[in-house]
């Protein structure tokens, strides 16, 4: 008997079926144990009454253990109450693994304990959740950029020039010379959109920041997309346009996840274009009429960002930052030149930065004074610099970060728990 996933159950109503999975609960009712498995895919009950099975295999069914694998053949039954709409009565079990003092047991845990035992906390229904999510949204990134037609490239991870200084970098040895983890794919994207027009880069990064925010990890994901012939106005028409598909796909595919994570779905529902566009001034007004004193020409952290954000149920697009605050290769507005042609967008509910991106300096004259003035090695540029050589062209792009979206989609408080195995300043384990 081929095995069957427990998500698809329904098309075998009233059949016998096999089911692989681990048992996740269970309780029992004098004739009748209740098994809840799981399977990775969904999970099911699957009642073991005493009249249908042996004695031997009824008193099994009582001993099995939390996280035992196991094999059970039954026959699925239509069950209202059930999330699934459906039930197993089982005839026969196989036991493939026992399970010995599973330490995650239904009861509340500490935060360092599941950290811990990371590698378990992954099995619970709360973290599948999460994981589905993120799923999804890896799966919206992939469709919205191939169905635009934009082309993947994929940038490499050690890189021997950095893109925004060298503070919170990792440094390795490569070999003979010194190589660093990268921050951000971008400068490989910016040659790679002179290749091939629209294309775009997804995969770790790595910044060594000394901080211990529940926004913060050291290792995460982004989705840098790149463009030819683009200006800051398109690029903010694109995010915008990114960010909607986005939390649309999952609002569609992953409602019955949201509920488990109690996250208030008509607040992602109201997430449609266009999104409110503040230059940076502005976002300066709102922070002074809140009694948040921050100056003007200094960058926004955290707290900043979620006063802002406050004033708004969708993400809010930040443009036009003090050219001292943002890298190198931001262009500078044509109308003050003290502002870069740059973009944040704060994703709403206090959750800070999802994207950061902006129009680059094409002018290799502008951009040489910029690599001087921010004190970089000239020669490790000069590749970067060649593509303002040979044909420049008007170009902007951003970067999205997953983990960040993760956790302000399914609501969640810190973005440890938005990636399988995180990395933070205190923790490279599991």
């Amino acid at each position: 008997m081929d095995r069957v996933l427990i998500k698809n159950v329904g098309q075998f109503e009233g059949q016998e079926v096999l089911i692989k999975g681990w048992l996740f609960n269970k309780r029992s009712s004098g004739k009748l144990h209740f098994l809840q498995i799981r399977d990775g895919s969904a999970q099911i009950q699957a009642v073991v009454f005493k009249g249908d099975v042996s004695e031997e295999l009824f008193e099994m069914a009582d001993k099995i253990t939390q996280e035992t694998s196991i094999e059970i053949k039954g026959v699925v039954k239509k069950h209202d109450r059930s999330k699934l709409g459906f039930e197993l009565s089982v005839t026969d079990i196989k036991i493939v693994s026992e399970s010995v003092d599973y330490p995650i047991t239904p009861k509340e845990h500490g935060v360092d304990f599941l950290m811990k035992n990371r590698h378990l906390w992954l099995r619970s229904p709360r973290q599948r959740a999460i994981m589905k999510v993120r799923n999804r949204i890896v799966k919206s990134v992939r469709d919205f950029f191939f169905e635009k037609d934009f082309m993947l490239v994929d940038a490499p991870i050690f890189t021997p020039a950095v893109c925004e200084g060298t503070t919170n970098l990792f440094e390795v040895e490569y070999f003979d010379e010194k190589a660093y983890l990268t921050q951000s794919g971008q400068l490989y994207m910016e040659a790679a959109a002179m290749a091939y027009g629209n294309v775009y880069c997804f995969g770790p990064t790595f910044r060594a920041e000394k901080s211990k925010t529940r926004r913060h990890l050291t290792e995460f994901w982004m989705v840098e997309p790149e463009m030819a012939f683009c200006d800051l106005e398109q690029d903010m028409d694109l995010a915008e346009e990114f960010v909607e598909y986005i939390v649309k796909q999952v609002v569609e595919n992953c409602r019955e996840d949201l509920e488990i994570l109690e996250r208030d779905i008509s607040k992602l529902e109201n997430i449609k274009r266009p999104f409110p566009r503040i230059t940076y001034d502005e976002a300066i007004e709102i922070l002074h009429k809140k009694g948040n004193d921050t100056p003007w020409g200094e960058d926004f952290g955290g707290d900043e960002e979620t006063l802002i954000s406050e004033e708004f149920d969708k993400p809010v697009m930040i443009h036009r930052y003090p050219m001292e605050v943002k890298a190198f290769y931001m262009k500078q507005d044509e109308v003050n030149p003290k502002l870069a042609k740059c973009v944040d967008m704060i994703a709403p509910e206090g959750y800070g930065e999802m994207i950061g991106g902006g129009q680059r300096e094409e002018n290799i004259d502008i951009l040489l004074g910029k690599i001087k003035e921010h004190g970089l090695p000239e020669e490790a540029f000069e590749w970067y610099l060649d593509l303002r050589k040979y044909g420049s062209v008007e170009h902007a792009g951003f970067g999205l970060g997953i983990e960040r979206t993760v956790s302000w989609i399914c609501g969640l408080h810190h973005v440890r728990e938005t990636i399988p195995f995180p990395r933070l300043m205190d923790r490279i384990r599991p």
